[in-house]
């Protein structure tokens, strides 16, 4: 049984438990899923980051080894080179990951740049290797009025963009401020059962994932262009 010691809100009779065995590939050692989590905000009270916490302790419960980048001191893109400490630090942990969760506030309509900037530092590609395409993606914004759904919208085409295998779940959470203690946990709530769900999705369809990377991220497309380039080199006249 996992220690659900710090999840008050959790009902222990129904938390899901997951069996990783039933999800392994040929390739896969079962090693707990490496869950790398985002957040869009640098408030002392910071709502995503609260919903980015309660993130980390219920995948924690679920067996994930997590780990949440704080965004504070990130440049802006391209405004140093890659090799700068909080961009390495990203990236490092992007290369990680198995799977990630991206938790934003929502603020004039959309994403914060905060969240942007996290994304945006994210190469498709890097030395051949992925950081993003064939891991899974949950997707949770905060709400300071009503609930929307503009935020997640964004985050989704990003996902996609970035070719990752974005889950159909995802938490929005409205009036926000009202959602947490001053101690920033979550309070009990449908808003919190969704961001269990959430949790429990992401975990499953990163078992499902992992270790078929090679076979999720092999396109035709590049396959010719390999094909081409390795022809122009074998056929380059010898001076």
């Amino acid at each position: 049984m996992p220690d659900l010691s710090d999840l008050p809100n959790i009902d222990p009779a129904h938390f899901p438990v997951i069996d990783f065995s039933h999800y392994a590939s040929a390739n896969d050692d079962r090693h707990p899923p490496r869950i790398l989590i985002l957040y869009g905000s640098l408030r002392d009270r910071s709502y995503s980051r609260f919903s980015a916490e309660e993130a980390e302790r219920l995948l924690t419960a679920m067996g994930a080894d997590v780990r949440i980048f704080d965004p504070t001191g990130l440049p802006a893109p391209d405004s140093v080179e890659p090799d700068h400490p909080k961009v390495a630090e990203l990236r490092d942990l992007a290369f990680w990951s198995e799977g990630m969760v991206w938790s934003t506030p929502e603020r004039h309509g959309a994403m914060t740049g905060i969240m942007k900037t996290q994304i945006d530092w994210l190469p498709l590609s890097l030395g051949g290797v992925r950081p993003t395409q064939g891991r899974a993606l949950a997707l949770m914004q905060v709400c300071g009025g009503s609930q929307s759904f503009n935020a997640v919208n964004q985050l989704r085409i990003l996902g996609r963009w970035m070719r990752m295998v974005t889950i159909p779940n995802q938490s929005s959470v409205a009036k926000a401020w009202d959602e947490f203690d001053d101690n920033g946990r979550m309070k009990p709530s449908p808003y919190y059962n969704r961001i269990v769900d959430v949790m429990e999705e992401l975990v499953k369809f990163t078992l499902m994932v992992r270790g078929r990377d090679a076979i999720l991220t092999n396109r035709y497309s590049e396959r010719v262009e390999s094909a081409a380039a390795l022809s122009a080199r074998v056929n380059q006249p010898k001076l």
